[in-house]
Formats: structure tokens, C-alpha cells, sequence
């Protein structure tokens, strides 16, 4: 997966490269610089006072010494001064310059913070959406898995609107009790595993009465048997040449790393995750009926029972293709 959101201690994370969020002096004072200076030890010290300064939006590499990565980025983000002084042009800066140290490196993974966010009062759920963006753009001409590393689950949030709504949508009497993130292993081996936490959203094959309810309308049968002989791989490549996309837009909208679909490529067989489909389903802006379509090719579909089958339908009901938001519902 090319682009996960973590609650994770940046400085335990087994990367290439973490990405530090420092000051000009590159002094580690506090927040996120003062935990990976402690960590990584006074030799750190020393070589950020050779680097020192670094200029706003700028990104400089060191060493990573007592860390498990191998390389710390340091950049210098924007002091939170209510959005009116330029602070998102700085903000873009350090993840892009960021970015493209950690690819000149050698980088194949990187984790970054929510730059700016503690001690200089950049809002953390408008440095999340931005984060996202931005990764996201980069990632379409750039091959790195990113991680972002949040510590509270306020830092997660992106609408609380929205949790209302899905609320509403499914049922008045239901309490969030998921801790995970539906699309976060996209790839053989651990697609399966998310799937079976929290109950709600193990793997479910078709039963015959949720296949009659949700079969497309307007079809007659020899027309739905002729489709429902179609593999998944073929349907999805009809789909995404049907859609304008390339194959490489298509698997970095839906979050799903190259390997995955490269074996979905040369799989014909292939049998995917049903969170694999839906990341598809979603990254085609697939109305219900197609996205029915594709799950039953993998023996899936979206039932009215479920919890977690609602919450999808309640997104591509409304027209919300957003992945990352998707992902936070299940948060």
C-alpha cells in the first residue's frame, strides 16, 4: 500500500527514512525533534550543527545513528499564524522537498509526522488532509510507500459531520468500535487480515438471497450469467479502459500498491481481497450497481445487514469516492 496512515511512535518505525520536524537551528527543542534526537543520541547532535541552518520548506539529510531507519530528513515547517502568511506554501515545501530527498537517497519507504502540528499550532486535521494530497500527488509519478505517524485519535479526525451522517445512515444505535483501517494491506498475505478484525467486516462470500436482492436491474438472465462468467481481472481492465485511466492512475487512486497489481495483471485466476475490489470500485467511481457487479466476479457483494457493507453503500450512495475518508470512518 503505497500511502498508510499509522498511530505509530515515529521513532520506532523500521524505514529508510524518517522525516524530522525541526527549527532553523536544528536544535531538537521539543515535540517530535526532541524525541528523535533523544533517540537517535548526541552523534545526531553533532552532525545537525555541521548542517544547521535550514531554511523554511527546505530538507536536509543526516545520519539516523540509535534509530532502527537509516537516514533522518529534516525539515523546517511553518509556525500556525491563522493560514494568512503564506503557512501552506511552506507546508507543501517540507513534504515535497521531503519527498524527493528520501527518492535522491535511495529511499524505498519513508515516515513522516504531521509536520508543524505540535508546538507550532498548525491544526492537525488540516495538516492531514494536506499530507494526504500531497503524498498522493507525489505518489503518482514516484514509486515509495509513505507512512504518516499520528499519536491521538484526534489527529485522525476529518469531519465529525461525517461520522453523524454515517450514523444515521446505518443505524441510530450503533457505536464505532473498530480500530483499524479497512484499506491498510492491499498486497498477498495481508489483505485477509484486516478483514477479520472487529467482526462486522470478516470475508463474506454471496448468499443466495443477498445475490437476488442486489443482482443489476434491467438485465435478463442469460445476460446476467453471460457477466457473471467474466473474471474479476477481465472486468476490472474493461473498467478501467472504459474509465480514461491508466492502469498506473487507477492502482495508486485506489491505494494499491504495484505488486498487488501486477499479479492482478498477469493473474488471470486472480482472486482478490473483497477490500481490494471495493479500493477499485472506489478508485473508478463505480455507481452500486457496477460495484456489485465487480464484487460478485470475486464471489462478493455488499449486503444490507452488514455494518461494514453500509457504511460503503452510504459513501458511493452520496457520491463520496474519497478513500482516505472511507479509511477514517473505520478509524
Amino acid at each position: 500500500m503505497p500511502l498508510q496512515i499509522i498511530r505509530q511512535d515515529i521513532t520506532k518505525m523500521e524505514v529508510d527514512a524518517i522525516v524530522n520536524t525541526t527549527n532553523i537551528e536544528m536544535i531538537g527543542y521539543s515535540g517530535v525533534d526532541l524525541a528523535v534526537h533523544n533517540a537517535a543520541g548526541a552523534e545526531l547532535d553533532a552532525e545537525c550543527e555541521r548542517l544547521a541552518p535550514l531554511g523554511l520548506g527546505q530538507a536536509k539529510l543526516s545520519g539516523a545513528y540509535n534509530l532502527p531507519c537509516k537516514y533522518i530528513i529534516h525539515t523546517s515547517g511553518p509556525v500556525w499564524r491563522g493560514g494568512l502568511i503564506g503557512e501552506s506554501i511552506i507546508l507543501r515545501s517540507c513534504y515535497i522537498e521531503s519527498l524527493k530527498l528520501a527518492v535522491k537517497s535511495g529511499c524505498s519507504s519513508v515516515a513522516f509526522p504531521l509536520i508543524s502540528s505540535g508546538a507550532y499550532g498548525y491544526p492537525k486535521d488540516q495538516v492531514l488532509k494536506f499530507a494526504i494530497q500531497t503524498i498522493t500527488e507525489f505518489l503518482f509519478e514516484n514509486e515509495l510507500t509513505v507512512y504518516i505517524c499520528v499519536f491521538d485519535r484526534e489527529s485522525y479526525s476529518f469531519s465529525k459531520k461525517l461520522f453523524s451522517d454515517i450514523q444515521e445512515f446505518i443505524n441510530d444505535d450503533y457505536v464505532y468500535e473498530h480500530d483499524y483501517y479497512f484499506f491498510e494491506a492491499l498486497d498477498d498475505g495481508a489483505e485477509d487480515r484486516s478483514e477479520s478484525k472487529g467482526g462486522e467486516a470478516s470475508r463474506d462470500t454471496v448468499s443466495k438471497s443477498e445475490d437476488r436482492t442486489d443482482a443489476p436491474a434491467n438485465k435478463s438472465l442469460s445476460e446476467y450469467m453471460k457477466q457473471m462468467d467474466r473474471s474479476f481481472r477481465e472486468m476490472l481492465f474493461d473498467l478501467i479502459d472504459e474509465s480514461g485511466m491508466t492502469d498506473v492512475e487507477c492502482y495508486k487512486k485506489a491505494n494499491v500498491d504495484k505488486k498487488t497489481f501486477s499479479k492482478i495483471k498477469c493473474n488471470k485466476n486472480y482472486k482478490p481481497s473483497k477490500q481490494t475490489v471495493i479500493a477499485f470500485a472506489i478508485s473508478l467511481q463505480l455507481d452500486m450497481d457496477t460495484t456489485q457487479e465487480l464484487l460478485a466476479t470475486a464471489g462478493f457483494t455488499l449486503s444490507r445487514s452488514k455494518v461494514f457493507d453500509k457504511i460503503i453503500r452510504y459513501f458511493i450512495h452520496n457520491g463520496n469516492y474519497d478513500i482516505f475518508e472511507i479509511n477514517e470512518a473505520f478509524a
